[in-house]
């Protein structure tokens, strides 16, 4: 198939930090060039990818040289230089949230969007109910709750290639909080399960300048003279060893989670989650095998003093098994032959209409000459 990617421009693909949403386009657009499709990314000019890459501005925006004022600009920009390409794609997929929503309706633009954050936001609700029309891929079941009335087309859960870690030993006898410092990602709550159960927390975390205050007023005071190391923002090549080294991963989550990439790249090191519920967890970690799920802090301690009973092997197998960046793949070739299908059914269903309709006219003209 002839398909096009088209990624946020704010991080690269991928990213060389911080950023979900472009490192999954980025394990998507490979394993599909791997499988023979014909692949086109559009997305920062400083991407690497296995596609044919179409930039569309130098770099990822937030490395732009001096200060950003406006990024939708850019996003702007790229859509309309895609609507001159349109017929060169079988499908085009897009990662902008519902921004594309109006080029995709008026341009008859053969599209998918997978959303990637979170829907609960009243916000949403009269975009999405404006543009019912548009094919919707959710990253779980749990994302879909807030609009259930909206046009899903599939849940594709996110998946990573099988090679990028390798199952660890967790020999490093921490437990590891891995992410973005955001109240909602409760940090905090790592903390405090790391000094109940005596265990040392490192934490590999983004801070957003959104966020700096409360990182600086909140969490900094937390950390100061306990067992906690404040690591700050990896990249891909540290997590293995940082993962792989952990006793357990924390995901003491307190918002409904769209996903959470970092539980199955636990997973796929052979570490076990400790996750609160909410969200997608319930989707990713299965109880008392790949970790634990649980709701407070005392039964997360609990947790933390039982891993033992967890096998790391059988975490890696399971991640092998359900979250692999192949098995992604196949779900959106699925998608999007899906969308193909239906797109030619309902173009045969308009091309019988008007030859029913231009034969009903030529047999209105032919009996009114007769007359």
């Amino acid at each position: 198939m002839r398909i096009a990617q088209v990624a946020p421009l704010h991080e690269s693909v991928p990213p060389k930090l911080y950023g979900g949403t472009e490192r999954i386009v980025s394990y998507l657009s490979e394993e599909l060039v791997r499988r023979g499709h014909d692949v086109t990314l559009f997305a920062s000019g400083d991407s690497l990818t296995s596609a044919r890459l179409r930039p569309m501005c130098d770099r990822a925006l937030r490395l732009h040289r001096g200060k950003l004022v406006d990024p939708l600009a850019h996003h702007m920009l790229l859509l309309e230089r895609l609507t001159r390409e349109i017929n060169d794609f079988d499908v085009i997929h897009f990662h902008l949230d519902y921004l594309p929503f109006s080029q995709i309706r008026r341009f008859n633009i053969p599209a998918v969007t997978t959303l990637h954050g979170r829907l609960d936001i009243p916000d949403l609700v009269p975009i999405f109910q404006e543009f019912r029309d548009m094919h919707l891929i959710s990253i779980s079941d749990a994302q879909r709750k807030p609009l259930p009335w909206a046009n899903w087309h599939a849940t594709v859960h996110h998946g990573l290639p099988e090679d990028l870690y390798a199952q660890g030993d967790g020999n490093g006898g921490y437990l590891a909080f891995l992410g973005r410092i955001s109240p909602e990602k409760r940090v905090d709550r790592a903390i405090e399960i790391s000094s109940r159960v005596g265990i040392p927390l490192r934490i590999a975390a983004k801070v957003d300048e959104a966020d700096r205050e409360y990182f600086e007023s909140k969490i900094c005071p937390l950390i100061h003279g306990t067992d906690v190391e404040f690591i700050g923002e990896i990249g891909e090549h540290e997590k293995r060893n940082f993962l792989g080294g952990a006793r357990a991963l924390l995901f003491p989550i307190d918002w409904p989670e769209p996903f959470g990439l970092v539980m199955i790249e636990a997973m796929a090191c052979g570490t076990p989650v400790i996750a609160f519920h909410g969200g997608s967890v319930a989707e990713v970690i299965e109880d008392g095998v790949t970790g634990f799920i649980v709701n407070s802090i005392d039964e997360a301690a609990e947790a933390a003093n039982n891993l033992d009973l967890i096998d790391r092997s059988v975490c890696r197998s399971h991640f092998l098994r359900r979250f692999s960046a192949g098995r992604m793949c196949r779900d959106y070739v699925r998608a999007y032959q899906r969308l193909a299908e239906n797109r030619r059914g309902a173009a045969q269903a308009t091309g019988q209409l008007l030859n029913r309709y231009s034969g009903d006219l030529l047999s209105d003209v032919l009996d009114q000459g007769a007359e």
